[in-house]
């Protein structure tokens, strides 16, 4: 199949990875090349292929970008480009530019207790066997998928961390992927997060954009649970209208291994957030959570593939979802209960709440199971504010818009309880109240006084979740 599509970018491809090749050994040449060749008889995603029906990438890859690709650690302001606004967050900050890891001494470095954290292009080259038995092993073999070939053919840096056997890192690492300044970036950004035996980590990515620049970013994301690992893993979007978005995550989980991951979309002009966990260990357990507030145009896609291919695991799934004006949403839930899969438990749930006749979702949650031991349950609804609900707050002596305002952040509330650090837990409860009171909701006086200890009203909140 010859590449039909005619997009602008298509043209600079294969110039930008004769570019790019420099910065990495013979045998990783290689491995770019093959997946660009791959990627060019596939070509981007359309709307005739049934998992991409509902999003249009036509728009989004209609103008020229540019992908930088000059050798560089750029002398830029952190305080300017890098702000993080989780205040007294006692975390390690690891910063990308552009997808280019950001450092003042050196490019990866390796802490007391063993962790290694730093330049995913420099470990390739100081740890190349550590790299090498990990990159890659856990995309989606059965299925391959454009974005990813595009990604490891033409990705100039991310973040690696490794957590060797049997250490806890006690401070969060938090990783900051920053896309502004330039007009029409195009951001192709690799990160590989390695736990280890025993081992647990604290994972929190940003992506932000400081201005209103036009920008389109793909990133892959791999995570390896070793047997017995914890990992909690926060992801939180919050970009500007003109930004593109494609973020794959892939979680492989071992034996007794323990994942968390909960993602927020707040802003952005297009978001296709893709999650696929492999619960491959006896005894494996996933917490998959997000939350999505979208309005205008703005366009939120979710897929959530869990593959549950040994006995015993378990798996808890719930998507919430606000959308406004014009906006469309999109989630779509597959879990996969292979025979040898007994005594499984998987649970999945998007609820959505849609505030007016325009705006619009696509909610599909789906079972496949091929074990006769198994509990498993999906469910989805669609709908508006509960009236009951309303007239509850009303009668309190609440007027019509805080009414509203309330019952949208009890909704959202469930999500975001589930966040473990409590001043992460206070900012991205902030975060939510004032998108819902500054955009998706217009009222003169907010009942809802972000992180204000003086303000209590008490309200049975049974009653209106």
């Amino acid at each position: 199949m010859k590449q039909t599509q005619s997009y602008p970018i298509l043209s600079k491809l294969e110039g930008w990875l004769k570019e790019t090749n420099g910065f990495f050994l013979p045998q990783w040449q290689s491995v770019r090349k093959n997946a660009l060749e791959s990627f060019m008889k596939m070509g981007f995603p359309h709307q005739k292929m049934e998992k991409w029906r509902n999003t249009d990438l036509t728009k989004a890859l209609s103008f020229e970008y540019l992908l930088h690709t000059q050798d560089f650690n750029p002398n830029i302001s952190e305080d300017e480009i890098f702000r993080c606004d989780v205040h007294e967050l006692d975390a390690f900050t690891i910063n990308l530019y552009r997808g280019r890891y950001v450092y003042k001494d050196y490019p990866i470095f390796e802490m007391t207790n063993g962790v290694i954290v730093g330049s995913l292009v420099a470990a390739i080259t100081k740890y190349p066997e550590l790299v090498q038995k990990h990159f890659g092993q856990y995309l989606k073999k059965d299925e391959k998928k454009p974005f990813d070939l595009l990604n490891t053919a033409l990705f100039l840096d991310g973040l690696f961390i490794y957590v060797p056997k049997n250490v806890k890192m006690e401070q969060p690492i938090q990783l900051i992927n920053a896309v502004g300044r330039e007009e029409n970036a195009f951001v192709q950004s690799r990160n590989l997060i390695i736990l280890e035996e025993n081992s647990e980590l604290t994972f929190i990515h940003c992506d932000d954009s400081y201005d209103y620049k036009k920008s389109f970013c793909n990133t892959v994301n791999e995570f390896y649970l070793g047997p017995n690992s914890s990992l909690d893993h926060y992801k939180i979007q919050n970009l500007n209208n003109n930004s593109y978005l494609i973020n794959s995550d892939y979680f492989h989980q071992e034996r007794d291994s323990r994942l968390s991951t909960n993602k927020t979309t707040l802003n952005g002009g297009l978001v296709r957030n893709e999650v696929y966990d492999n619960l491959q260990g006896f005894g494996a357990y996933s917490d998959i959570l997000g939350l999505y507030l979208c309005d205008k145009n703005q366009h939120v896609d979710n897929q959530v593939f869990v593959d549950h291919a040994v006995p015993h695991c378990e798996s808890n799934e719930l998507f919430k979802g606000i959308v406004d004006d014009y906006a469309h949403a999109v989630f779509n839930g597959h879990i996969l209960v292979r025979p040898d899969a007994q005594k499984t438990n998987a649970y999945q749930n998007n609820n959505n709440i849609i505030l007016t006749e325009k705006a619009s979702v696509n909610s599909k949650p789906f079972l496949e199971i091929y074990a006769d031991d198994v509990k498993c349950s999906h469910g989805s609804t669609l709908g508006q504010l509960d009236e009951n609900s309303l007239f509850y707050i009303r009668q309190r002596g609440i007027g019509l818009s805080n009414a509203r305002l309330l019952l949208m952040y009890a909704f959202a509330a469930e999500v975001i309880n589930f966040i473990k650090i409590e001043n992460l837990h206070t900012r991205i409860d902030d975060m939510v109240k004032k998108r819902l009171r500054g955009e998706l909701s217009i009222c003169d006086q907010c009942i809802l006084q972000c992180s204000n200890p003086e303000y209590n009203f008490e309200i049975d909140l049974s009653k209106i979740l």
